[in-house]
């Protein structure tokens, strides 16, 4: 009996050890490819060039933290990119057409996307499906749902110096006519946030332990079914605040878009750490995987590679970030 328990803590320290030092290793690689692309192209230097790679970093870092939640229970939110576009177009189409006050439609987005969340954790948490095939379905029907509700013609939320136009300063305001991203700050606040919540909290103790062993959790005492569908909801949440960043950023949101997010989104997380086999996972970690991918999807035009190279690219690092993780917890295993 002593022997398990000091294997279970060999086991756990080992873990902690690994998600320290994958996040050095994520820091390191993202300082690497922004001094890379800085060396490569005199054009990536631009201040103009650092506002875009945080502009695009809002919405899918919100989307990597709020999905971290149901990798980390060895489950996968597939629903969130072209849920982000329908909960921006529905809370858009409310105010343009409508006439709701802009905090309405931004309450009405993340509403929406906690709705979408509970279906996905219910599906999941208590009808035993699959969660890639039920967040690949609530996937599909958002996007048709999205399109339905504005007739398929794109929505526009409040210009900047228009009434209601304010919540675009939530991320960007303008001094002397320079853009000013101070979105950023909120990011890393969330950041902070998620990760007490993750390391302090019920909610994500029992988030890890569900994807370590989802049975030796429930004999425990846990109310598995209720913490298996809250870290669903916790991913729908932030697929809503990232409808509303999404929308504070582009002048239009197009029905029909969105897809492909998701992958962007879950390829940060992992690349920060988060196990795609559940029970490991780290907030900060995430931020810095989700600048990798940020960081590659607009550096590499620079230096003249296609979208295609960029999908290859891309594709090849999430491979190895997914291998890394596997020989990492056969280590642990041992």
């Amino acid at each position: 009996m002593a022997d398990n328990k000091t294997k279970t803590a060999v086991r756990k320290e080992s873990t902690i050890e690994r998600l320290g030092g994958q996040k050095f290793v994520v820091l390191l690689v993202v300082i690497a490819l922004f001094i890379f692309f800085c060396a490569l192209s005199p054009n990536f230097r631009k201040y103009t060039t650092f506002v875009s790679i945080l502009d695009y970093s809002y919405y899918i870092t919100l989307m990597a933290v709020g999905v971290a939640f149901p990798l980390m229970t060895a489950g996968v939110d597939l629903s969130i990119g072209t849920g982000l576009i329908c909960y921006s177009l529905v809370g858009g189409y409310l105010i343009a057409f409508h006439g709701w006050p802009t905090w309405a439609g931004m309450l009405i987005s993340v509403l929406f996307g906690v709705a979408i969340g509970v279906v996905n954790g219910c599906l999941v948490a208590l009808m035993d499906l699959p969660p890639f095939l039920a967040t690949l379905c609530t996937c599909m029907i958002t996007r048709g749902l999205g399109s339905i509700i504005v007739g398929g013609f794109g929505i526009s939320w409040p210009a900047a110096a228009a009434p209601g136009g304010w919540f675009r300063s939530i991320f960007k305001i303008q001094m002397n006519g320079t853009n000013i991203p101070i979105g950023f700050l909120w990011i890393i606040l969330i950041v902070i946030a998620m990760t007490f919540v993750l390391n302090h909290t019920k909610i994500g103790r029992y988030t890890l332990a569900i994807g370590s062993n989802k049975e030796a959790t429930k004999l425990s005492g846990v109310n598995v079914k209720f913490y298996h569908i809250f870290a669903y909801v916790i991913s729908g949440f932030f697929a809503g605040l990232a409808a509303i960043s999404y929308s504070a950023i582009f002048a239009t949101v197009q029905p029909g878009t969105g897809a492909g997010f998701e992958l962007e989104a879950i390829g940060g997380a992992i690349i920060g750490g988060v196990s795609m086999s559940g029970g490991a996972g780290s907030i900060s970690g995430t931020l810095a995987g989700v600048f990798v991918i940020c960081l590659l999807k607009t550096g590499l035009p620079f230096i003249g590679l296609t979208a295609n190279w960029q999908q290859i690219i891309i594709g090849l690092v999430l491979i190895a970030a997914v291998l890394v993780d596997i020989l990492r917890r056969k280590k642990d295993n041992v």
